[in-house]
């Protein structure tokens, strides 16, 4: 039973993670009802950014940890972000009115951009924090069996799920909400009734972008590392599992995302590591072709 418990737990961390990236996702998912891989590279480059800013600190300006840590998290947070407003204003608007594959071109295109610039920033070695708050808070003990998170990952996963929060009763409250409804369902109507939806769309756009870094950054502190490949990973992972509550409600995409959490940690620790990914992946592909087929018959 403890055992069971501690997987529970350890599910919370990454779940949050990637409840507050699909959320961020489906921001801007639905406003454009296409599929976006630069997400996943925004996520890998402020890690990547951050790990390169805070090895300056410490090894160039001689910064003590916290103000290196402090300066790795911000110039990596201003990267992505820098990052997400040039895609969103330069590469994306031309390709939402061509073809309906350009925008996923488009999007692999900046994640190449951005991953190469981040393995190039890096110098093509892997770059490693030290640990971090890593002390264990015990929740249960039962027969010599501790049930522990660490300060580090409580305090991570309270950050991103009050950003949830707040984010959700931001959108369900106030006007800028409303007006992101409105663009959601019919952007033309929209714009009829006097709403620059290319703004809505690009406010989404560096709402998602920040979401993107933050998580970012969250997961380089909790792993200590970003790795090279990680935004393909991410983007991939995070078109499939927002998929898991629905694409077009940031809500939705969110508790479907942790409910992916929760699965696979239950599967690392209850079964194979190297069949955790394709099963989990492929359970959410024909979770979406069936979910598709029920809207297209209804």
């Amino acid at each position: 039973m403890a055992y069971l418990a501690q997987q529970i737990a350890n599910a919370v961390p990454l779940a949050a993670l990637y409840a507050a990236l699909s959320y961020g996702y489906a921001l801007l998912f639905g406003l454009t009802r296409r599929p976006d891989l630069a997400y996943g590279a925004l996520f890998a480059f402020a890690g990547q950014i951050g790990l390169v800013a805070t090895d300056w600190g410490w090894n160039r300006l001689y910064l003590i940890l916290p103000a290196a840590l402090a300066l790795g998290a911000a110039l990596g947070f201003l990267a992505a972000l820098a990052a997400g407003v040039v895609v969103a204003r330069v590469i994306m608007p031309p390709l939402r009115h061509g073809a309906p594959y350009a925008g996923l071109i488009g999007g692999l295109a900046v994640m190449i951009l951005l991953g190469e610039t981040g393995r190039l920033a890096m110098e093509s070695h892997s770059l490693w924090l030290p640990p971090l708050l890593a002390e264990p808070v015990v929740f249960l003990e039962e027969a010599g069996f501790g049930v522990t998170l660490t300060r580090l990952q409580l305090s991570n996963s309270a950050l991103l799920l009050s950003l949830i929060l707040v984010l959700e009763a931001v959108r369900r409250a106030s006007r800028i909400g409303r007006i992101w409804q409105a663009v959601s369902q019919d952007p033309l109507a929209a714009r009829l009734c006097g709403v620059d939806a290319d703004g809505v769309m690009l406010v989404a756009a560096v709402m998602g972008s920040a979401m993107a870094g933050l998580c970012g950054l969250v997961a380089t502190a909790a792993y200590g590392t970003m790795d090279f490949g990680a935004g393909l990973v991410t983007g991939l992972k995070v078109v499939v599992i927002a998929a898991a509550g629905g694409h077009e409600t940031p809500w939705r995409a969110a508790a479907g995302a942790a409910g992916v959490a929760l699965a696979e940690t239950l599967w690392s620790g209850y079964g194979q590591n190297l069949w955790r990914d394709p099963a989990i992946l492929s359970a959410l592909v024909l979770l979406l072709i069936l979910s598709r087929r029920e809207r297209a018959g209804a």
